[in-house]
This record gives structure tokens, sequence and C-alpha cells, in this order.
């Protein structure tokens, strides 16, 4: 089994109990850290967030440059619900609360917004993935259910950054990636998802091991 170096970065606002234990049953050795220097030592970074778009960006801000820069060092980068959405440009979110604009990591450019008036939210509760393309990140989870709780969705510019998908009214990304795999995010919780989340973190962990 893998033993990749994964990083949860603690920012204030991440599920880091849940996500350090999801981490370490899909192989990982796991080190949560407010240090950002800690990132240039990983195999892997882990962005949780449970939250507000801006609030995450604000608590984030002493570790903006060390996710660009470990990306830009081909340390795979991995954002789970808020985390994920914070890798996109921007979110509507912080501009339907008066905050006018919030910068996101821009990592996968796009725009974070909201559930349409005739949908009920938060999407909250277990739905579908469907791949839309081969990828390593989703191996053996096309047709499985995960765990959403989110108001918002990301809409990327390049409609290939979405691995998966899920049906809520329409379909929206519920796994984005990059092409150069070494960005991911899951809108979804994989730590409260069972086995498909156990699948998609060892997956993750996989591909932190063979690009270390």
């Amino acid at each position: 089994m893998s033993q990749a170096d994964i990083v949860v970065v603690d920012y204030g606002l991440g599920n880091l109990r849940s996500v350090t234990r999801g981490l370490q049953r899909a192989g990982a050795n796991v080190e949560v850290s407010h240090d950002p220097a800690a990132l240039t030592r990983a195999d892997g970074i882990v962005l949780p967030g449970v939250g507000a778009f801006s609030e995450g960006m604000e608590n984030a801000k002493p570790f903006r440059k060390a996710l660009i820069e470990a990306v830009d060092d081909d340390i795979p980068l991995f954002g789970i619900c808020l985390g994920m959405q914070m890798l996109l440009t921007a979110s509507e979110e912080s501009e339907q609360v008066g905050q006018g604009d919030v910068d996101g990591l821009d990592l996968i450019p796009g725009k974070n917004v909201r559930f349409g008036r005739d949908q009920t939210v938060p999407h909250m509760g277990w739905n579908e993935l469907t791949v839309e393309r081969e990828h390593p990140i989703v191996a053996g989870v096309d047709g499985q259910y995960a765990y959403f709780v989110h108001s918002y969705y990301a809409a990327p510019e390049d409609e290939h950054a979405s691995v998966a998908s899920t049906d809520y009214g329409h379909a929206f990304p519920s796994i984005v990636a990059t092409d150069d795999d070494t960005v991911f995010g899951t809108q979804f919780h994989p730590e409260k998802s069972g086995k498909t989340g156990l699948r998609i973190l060892r997956n993750f962990v996989e591909l932190c091991d063979s690009s270390a």
C-alpha cells in the first residue's frame, strides 16, 4: 500500500479529523499543518473546507502563495467541498452577500454559481456520480453515490475540467481536474461518502505516490 506523505491544510475551516482518518485509511502518511512551509515537503496536499467562499479565501490567505507554488512544482492538490470551490477564479457567493469580488486561487479558471430558484438549497444528501471522461481520480466510481452539502457549484471555463458530474435539476461538475493531473477537486465530501469516497481518496494517494 502507498505511503505517500500528504499534508492537510489547516486554515481553520476544514473537517480535519474525518479527512485525516479517510486519508490514513487510503494508505497515506498524513500531516495536518497550519505552516505554509510544510507544503514544500509533501507528496500531495489536501485543501478541505466548510463554510463561505469569502471566509475561506480570507483564512487561507497565508497559504495562497505556497499553494500556487506547490502546484507549479507539480505537487498534486486536492480540494474538498469549499476547498474545491476555492480552486476556481471567483464565486457568486461573495457577490450575493455584498462582499464584492473575492479572488479564488484561479488554478481552475471559472466561477462558482448558485443553484437556481427552482431548486432547494442546499443540495444535501446522497447523489450519483457520472464519469464524463477517463481519469485516474475517478477510477471505479462511475454510477456510485457520494454525500453532498452545498448551495453553489463550480462552472469551469473549460468543460474538459469536469471529470464527473451529478444531476440536481441539471448536471453540474462534481469532480474536477486539470489536464496536467496536478489539481483536483470534489464538490462532495469523500470522507463522508463511504466506500466511494475511500476509493477516490485511494486514487488520489496513488497519484501522489506515483508522482513523488
